[in-house]
């Protein structure tokens, strides 16, 4: 019971307080699903608590991660003896994690192939590089534990490189530029990343305009580092937020409901399966159809 001191506390994070050994996604979890009940009845995650209430849990096990083989479709660009190199659509996650346990770009990897590397553990099978859900493109998929460590060797050593197109808000001033800015958990919003402090892990960002359309530019973008949001956040971080991403500062975007408009074009890498470095293979995703369209000038 919520004693006088906890009013004006929400109910997720009043719970998070008294069961410490659960994840506040795991509490919000029971919430939905209607585990916790507040004087008898349902509740929102954002309830304000008064103090004094009645709260009943129901603890329930969150299902279990496994990538089971499910029949959905995969795009392959490029194959050989030690990579493939897929086409992944926006609103696909790449692996099993919380609040996503089917439907994932492994999922239909092992339906699709009997072998996978193993490094990445039985939840993330052939797993190199990840890209978000709302993004789509090129992303590089181990066939074998060698393989799995030569690509992960390139990555750190920064001699992948990695195109990606955006749609960003606003006039983009210079016809190309750089930033160089750390990379950090966002203080404030934990869900997203910020490269408005100046301390956090060194990153780096280039740009060249492909487009200018009215209210929008159309950026090629290549990374130097490989941080979590990092180009969503450095574009934010010059007043140019990615089209559709709200997690940045974006305005809405009726056109990009589900997904921003990122998308991973292209990967040029050296593949195991040569006995050569020097031979590099370049994989390109086109634009998806519906970022196309946004391109078209009437």
């Amino acid at each position: 019971m919520p004693a006088p001191e906890d009013a004006g506390k929400r109910l997720d994070h009043y719970l998070q307080e008294q069961l410490p050994a659960y994840s506040r996604a795991r509490i919000q979890s029971w919430i939905r699903e209607g585990r916790v009940l507040v004087n008898g009845s349902a509740a929102k995650a954002s309830l304000q608590l008064h103090g004094g209430e009645r709260i009943d849990v129901s603890p329930a096990d969150l299902p279990p991660l496994n990538a089971t083989p499910e029949d959905l479709p995969i795009e392959i660009l490029y194959e050989d003896a030690a990579v493939i190199a897929v086409n992944k659509p926006a609103g696909v996650v790449v692996h099993a994690g919380a609040g996503a346990h089917s439907g994932t770009l492994v999922n239909r990897l092992v339906h699709h192939f009997s072998q996978l590397s193993k490094i990445g553990g039985e939840l993330r099978p052939g797993i190199v590089h990840r890209i978000d859900r709302g993004t789509s493109g090129v992303l590089l998929v181990a066939r074998t534990d060698a393989a799995h460590r030569a690509l992960a060797a390139q990555f750190a050593a920064r001699t992948v490189e990695k195109t990606y197109l955006a749609l960003v808000q606003g006039q983009v001033a210079a016809e190309s530029g750089r930033i160089d800015k750390p990379i950090t958990r966002d203080p404030v919003r934990r869900t997203r990343m910020t490269a408005r402090l100046d301390h956090g892990r060194e990153a780096h960002t280039e740009y060249r305009v492909r487009q200018r359309l009215e209210r929008f530019t159309f950026l090629e973008v290549r990374i130097g580092t490989g941080r979590t949001h990092q180009i969503r956040a450095h574009l934010a971080s010059i007043g140019h937020p990615v089209a559709g991403d709200r997690l940045y500062g974006a305005r809405p975007f009726p056109a990009l409901a589900d997904r921003v408009f990122l998308h991973a074009w292209r990967i040029v890498f050296s593949s195991p399966a040569f006995h050569q470095d020097a031979q590099r293979v370049t994989v390109e995703a086109p634009l998806p159809p519906e970022l196309e369209r946004l391109l078209v000038v009437p």
